[in-house]
């Protein structure tokens, strides 16, 4: 097993990258893609973009397969690669959190990405690039989906604009690939959020930030862990966390009814008083039924809000890590 990354003798005239990859279930992917990170690790110290002191740091997210045991093989071979493991399964965003919490306090940048190998590796060059020239924060940014099915692309769009509409400041087409400086992980590290919804909340933290478009290619091996249900569980959580704007939809929605049914009040009235009103069940049915509805939705999404105010008021660690490739003994504990 390495030692603790980073001790000796540091050059401080160049930045400390970490790179920050979430594992799940990753045997089949891991073993191509890590190479690929290290080649690219490798260019920036030598073209001296970034320190040697560099690391490549794969969080285990509570893999059922020999993801880890790989992570603990890649780190035996070369220094640049380091891991740790959660002590069990909690989400591919508490994953990412885990490792940008880890690597904030020894180096000056990380980026984190998927390990699937579609997003452009490349890419992190430039975003090393506007670090360097001012920027604190730095999203990896799809400049198309050609790649993508019509439902794919259709869906992932919509996502975004529901986001935005929903009030969630978040970037257009902009997943979890970004850079992130020291100085901005360090004021993140106050948000305790227990819902964690990372496209929505780094944003809030503020500071300048840049954009890096790249293609994004297809999986490289391995299957999708995020089909569509946890897209829509993701699109939720993110606006559910982050704005109030449904509640206030349901308020007006609330007002426009109670005024439908003011008018049909007031109809209903003067209808009985001309000796009009004709018995009729059908009116009735739809009227409870519409009106059951709204009210049953309207509790339901309420319901979602009390739900993660429940979950905050607990206060549970967002991960816990249960072993480190450069502290194989030392069980650590967050929050």
């Amino acid at each position: 097993m390495n030692n603790i990354p980073n001790e000796g003798k540091v050059d401080f005239s160049k930045p400390i990258l970490w790179i920050v990859i979430p594992c799940y279930n990753e045997k089949d992917v891991l073993p191509i893609t890590a190479p690929m990170f290290l080649e690219q690790i490798q260019t920036m110290i030598s073209k001296e973009k970034i320190s040697a002191k560099s690391r490549i740091l794969f969080v285990n997210d509570g893999s059922k397969d020999s993801t880890w045991d790989i992570i603990c093989k890649l780190a035996q071979e070369d220094e640049h690669y380091i891991g740790i493991s959660q002590s069990r399964n909690r989400g591919h965003q508490n994953a990412v959190l885990a490792g940008l919490m880890e690597a904030k306090d020894v180096c000056d940048i990380t980026i984190s990405i998927d390990c699937d190998g579609q997003d452009d590796i490349t890419a992190m060059e430039r975003m090393v690039d506007e670090y360097l020239a001012g920027a604190e924060v730095v999203y990896g940014v799809r400049s198309k989906r050609d790649t993508d099915t019509f439902f794919k692309r259709f869906t992932a769009e919509s996502f975004y604009k529901l986001l935005d509409k929903m009030g969630v400041e978040t970037v257009y087409n902009h997943a979890d690939y970004r850079l992130i400086s020291t100085r901005v992980l360090q004021e993140f590290a106050g948000f305790h959020e227990v819902n964690i919804f990372l496209r929505g909340m780094i944003p809030l933290v503020g500071y300048k930030n840049a954009t890096v478009y790249y293609e994004r290619h297809e999986r490289i091996a391995g299957e999708s862990h995020y089909p569509l249900s946890k897209m829509l569980a993701l699109a939720f959580d993110g606006i559910t966390s982050l704005s109030v704007r449904p509640i206030s939809i349901i308020t007006g929605a609330g007002c426009v009814v109670s005024l439908i049914g003011f008018v049909g009040i007031i109809w209903a009235i003067i209808t009985a008083i001309l000796g009009n009103a004709v018995p009729g069940w059908a009116s009735i049915v739809c009227i409870v039924c519409f009106l059951g509805g709204i009210q049953l939705l309207s509790l339901g999404v309420i319901g979602e809000y009390i739900g993660k105010i429940y979950l905050e008021s607990k206060h549970r660690p967002r991960y816990i890590i249960s072993d480190k490739t450069w502290e194989p003994y030392e069980r650590h504990y967050k929050g």
